[in-house]
């Protein structure tokens, strides 16, 4: 169970990151005039990829409350 919790903690250590490297590639992107509006889409899926994945693992990481 602890490795399980520290594999998580692990793989959330490195998603953070590379969500907040995207939010700047994106701002960079619009920030400079004409772009790609493919990439940009794509761009944002992968952010959102990204924070849907951060998501669950938080979620795995939160004790389960009896109401």
């Amino acid at each position: 169970m602890d490795l399980d919790v520290e594999a998580l903690k692990a793989k959330l250590a490195k998603l953070k990151p590379s969500t907040a490297t995207s939010i700047d590639v994106i701002a960079r992107m619009v920030e400079r005039g004409p772009f790609n509006q493919l990439q940009l889409q794509r761009l944002k899926k992968r952010k959102l990829a990204l924070k849907d994945q951060i998501k669950k693992i938080e979620s795995e990481l939160l004790p389960d409350i009896i109401a």
